[in-house]
């Protein structure tokens, strides 16, 4: 598509993104939040740059080498073009994260959590690390020169060396020292409060005793990022028949992977940036100085090593997944026969889906379980559950996918324990990712076969549903099984093309479905009503029906998370589309969407962000909410978070994001969403049993006046 068809109302997808990363690096800023969330927010905004550049940036240096001349479609620009567009962008952000970190870290200081450089250390202090690296670090060091005889080393992937300009003898050699991997990021000093120093700092200051026999000069540590965007080779695919070995060395193939960062943590002299431009084939552009540490992932482990009292201070007042308020204690399965249950993750438990599956792994009457998984926690009762089933004679399928990008190892680890307890394992399709989250329970009701189905919008991961924000359904809606049970056969036969009467499937009927509902409301006019949330929008198809929608006089509210290619408030294009982000305390995860209001909306959940990908190129599934309590419950969640005027940011007609103002009563969707979970009254046995009873006491009572009478 050339620059002359780019739409006025769309702008550049990876521009988008960095946007919403600055969103994340505002929550850092946010004073309101206690400091160690705020350091938390730094450590997120790092990694997930860190993903964009693997990921994203990896990708357009990829286009840029095979068609450097085509260009984006919704913002006319060539690869090469979105990637400078992107370093200018980096740049400022880089700055802001430096100095945001600085003023968090300074701010700790009072409180006894002290990164400290070696300098700052106390002179006991410093006896302790020299004591600790001669001891327990020298010994481990893999130090290497690079000379004539020793050619320049592979450095790994977001791996952090230290290096150093040697002369001996009039030579002039590179010494480079990789921080091993198997020991801590970070030394603790003795003592009450939190001081510590990361390790890279400690080799640094000693890189003297490593080289004794060179003169040693321009110390620095550097850290490179390589692009992982890869997928397996279709020729492999062909030809064998052993995808999990396909994967491994996949997965093998991502570590030799090219440059598409360096980061450096003081300047280069000229000349060192000339060297590593030429070793690592990137440009001066590529290079970004880092204040601050490169490697995050110790925040968290020190917000655990604080003492109780300082917890209050300085972390989030905790909060415990609830349970679901549909519930009563005993058999998950009988209630969700009696009736459907929506569970709200993080704010309620995943417990009642892993007890219905522990529950269906026993019960004789259940025959089969089947499963789609795209990523699970590194510790999964899941698996457990569905390993018992297999080995109490039940059929267990699970589809696994085993190109989730960055869990392929854990994915492949679980889906050879399943095999061995006797689960059926498949692996979806070449070409396409199978994204979706489905479930389904096939048991015998004296002689009728009976399905209960569950369809999430996240994944089957114990650890992220204390995290990330989710729904799951469990239904026993006999014809919505009936599909689940069609859709199961179509993954095992490897048919893409299958027909579903309630569930909507992509590649073949999510899209059409979702713009069909979308043209039901542009043709009411002013009186339609579109609402949907999702993590992305990318997909030409639906931002050109989200524009009609909007000319047409139909008020739409999109509440999207990150990227989100359409900009609301263009004159004659957007005027009726407001875009809304929420970045809070957890990470907005659901897809929901409603069409039409009232008592006959029509509502949605399922696994697809309205994204070509998704849309085209994954199997994703979604559901129809049957149930008008759920209904009811759903549309009113997110008409809390459209009201949203703490958390939540408006997206301008420039593509930037604003707060709203706070005129009036403060409204924190997600806080709303845990005091709702906390005070929540579950409904118990006894009440259940007592409700039955006022039920057949009044029934007697009828009888009785029939009978009197």
């Amino acid at each position: 598509m050339g620059k002359s068809e780019v739409l006025d109302y769309t702008q550049n997808r990876e521009l988008s993104w960095l946007r919403f990363n600055e969103r994340v690096l505002e929550e850092a800023r946010d004073e309101k939040t206690p400091l160690m969330e705020r350091m938390k927010f730094v450590a997120i905004f790092t990694s997930n740059l860190d993903e964009f550049f693997m990921i994203r940036v990896g990708s357009l240096y990829d286009m840029a080498a095979l068609d450097g001349k085509k260009t984006d479609s919704r913002s006319g620009m060539t690869p090469r073009q979105q990637l400078e567009a992107i370093y200018r962008a980096i740049a400022p952000l880089y700055k802001e994260r430096d100095k945001t970190y600085a003023e968090i870290k300074k701010q700790l200081t009072p409180y006894g959590v002290c990164g400290l450089g070696f300098k700052e250390l106390e002179q006991q202090e410093k006896k302790y690390v020299k004591k600790y690296f001669k001891e327990q670090i020298l010994p481990v060091l893999s130090p290497q020169i690079v000379d004539a005889n020793h050619p320049f080393p592979h450095l790994l992937n977001k791996e952090i060396y230290v290096v150093a300009q040697l002369k001996q003898d009039g030579k002039s050699m590179l010494g480079i020292v990789p921080v091993p991997q198997y020991i801590t990021d970070v030394l603790y000093l003795p003592g009450n409060d939190v001081r510590y120093i990361r390790m890279e700092k400690v080799i640094m200051e000693y890189l003297e005793l490593v080289f004794e026999q060179y003169e040693v000069s321009e110390k620095n540590y550097i850290c490179v990022t390589r692009n992982a965007d890869i997928s397996p080779d279709d020729e492999l695919y062909a030809d064998n028949g052993d995808f999990r070995r396909i994967m491994q060395e996949t997965l093998h193939k991502r570590r030799r992977m090219a440059v598409v960062r360096l980061e450096t943590a003081s300047p280069l002299s000229k000349e060192m940036e000339k060297y590593f431009c030429e070793k690592f084939k990137i440009t001066s552009e590529c290079i970004f100085r880092t204040k601050m540490p490169m490697k995050l992932g110790f925040i968290f482990a020190i917000a655990d090593k604080l003492p109780e009292t300082m917890k209050r201070s300085l972390i989030n007042k905790p909060f415990a997944p609830q349970p679901s308020a549909s519930l009563a204690e005993g058999s998950v399965m009988e209630q969700v026969k009696r009736k459907d249950v929506l569970l709200s993750y993080p704010y309620e438990s995943m417990d009642p889906f892993l007890q219905l599956i522990k529950e269906a792994a026993s019960d004789p009457d259940v025959m089969t379980i089947k499963i789609t998984i795209y990523r699970l926690a590194k510790k999964a009762r899941l698996v457990e559950y569905l390993c018992a089933a297999a080995e109490n004679g039940k059929e267990v399928t699970a589809l696994i996918e085993l190109r989730a990008r960055f869990d392929e190892q854990n994915n492949i680890d679980w889906s050879e324990r399943m095999e061995e307890a006797g689960c059926r394992v498949i692996y979806g399709f070449e070409g396409y990712k199978v994204h979706s989250k489905i479930c389904l329970i096939t048991y015998r009701n004296k002689n009728e076969i009976r399905y209960i189905t569950q369809v999430g919008t996240g994944n089957y991961n114990e650890k992220t549903a204390k995290m990330y924000t989710d729904y799951s359904l469990m239904t026993s809606n006999q014809e919505i099984g009936e599909d689940a049970a069609v859709f199961f056969k179509n993954m095992s036969i490897s048919n893409l093309d299958g027909v579903y009467n309630h569930l909507i499937v992509s590649p073949t009927s999510l899209k059409q479905k979702v713009l069909a509902l979308m043209d039901e409301e542009i043709a009411k006019g002013e009186n339609g009503r579109i609402i949907m949330k999702m993590n992305s929008v990318t997909d030409m198809d639906f931002i050109r029906k989200t524009a009609e929608a909007s000319q047409a006089g139909v008020k739409v509210d999109l509440i999207v998370r990150g990227i989100c290619c359409i900009l609301p408030g263009i004159p004659g294009r957007t005027e009726n589309l407001h875009v809304t982000s929420i970045v809070g305390r957890y990470l907005e995860h659901p897809r929901v969407f409603v069409f039409g209001a009232g008592a006959d909306a029509k509502v949605y959940i399922g696994s697809a962000d309205m994204m070509t990908r998704n849309t085209e190129n994954r199997v994703e599934v979604a559901c129809p909410i049957y149930d008008s309590g759920i209904r009811r419950r759903l549309i009113r969640d997110l008409q809390v978070m459209l009201s949203d005027n703490v958390k939540a940011r408006r997206m301008g007609s420039d593509g930037t994001y604003r707060k709203k103002k706070q005129d009036g009563e403060l409204v924190n969707a997600q806080e709303i969403f845990m005091r709702d979970a906390l005070n929540a009254r579950r409904p118990s046995v006894m009440a259940a049993k007592s409700e039955k009873t006022s039920i057949f006491a009044k029934v007697r009572k009828i009888f009785r006046k029939r009978v009197d009478h």
